[in-house]
């Protein structure tokens, strides 16, 4: 099993590409030790000195580091992902479930519908292939008083360029196919 690595713009993440599947649905961001009981490769990766959160896409796991040299952090982790992936054993625990993909969580008044349609249409096509280029993942939350409200997970979340993501191209990309929308916000 060849597993490649790539870097992510944000230096304490590294995105692992196994060449097979990782989630087959959603995706699964876990950010302490506490959480890492919904998958057997997540508790082995925290086991890993130096890990501090994963972050499971569809073909790539995203492993960031708390401290430590990546020279030193990430054969640890390719060994720990070649040897789950080798041994056959399922990504979820039992009873474990992906990140919610519903929209329950989600906020807008209901005379702004058409206008969320767009966002999040813009947000499916042109932002989250690129955002899961890099190793993470952005999901629609908010849309009120001319503010886009998005969550920002894997390497994303914490990066420091993730503003400069928000405020200089989804922001940009945002107003200019939608006026309604005045600016972006992380939550």
């Amino acid at each position: 099993m060849f597993i490649e690595t790539e870097t992510t713009p944000n230096p304490a993440t590294l995105k692992f590409l196994p060449g097979r599947p990782v989630m087959s649905a959603g995706t699964l961001d876990i950010r302490d030790g506490s959480t890492a009981v919904k998958s057997p490769l997540a508790q082995a990766l925290f086991g890993v000195p130096g890990v501090s959160s994963v972050f499971f896409g569809a073909d790539f796991i995203s492993v960031t580091k708390a401290e430590g040299e990546w020279q030193e952090i990430k054969p640890a982790v390719l060994g720990t992902i070649m040897e789950h992936f080798v041994s056959g054993a399922p990504l979820l625990a039992d009873g474990a479930l992906a990140d919610p993909q519903t929209e329950g969580d989600e906020f807008f008044a209901p005379e702004d519908a058409e206008t969320v349609a767009t966002i999040k249409e813009l947000i499916e096509t042109r932002v989250r292939p690129s955002v899961a280029n890099d190793g993470g993942d952005i999901k629609f939350r908010g849309f009120r008083d001319g503010t886009v409200y998005l969550a920002m997970k894997g390497s994303c979340s914490g990066c420091p360029s993730s503003s400069a993501t928000l405020k200089h191209g989804i922001q940009n990309l945002l107003r200019h196919y939608v006026p309604a929308v005045q600016s972006v916000e992380q939550i």
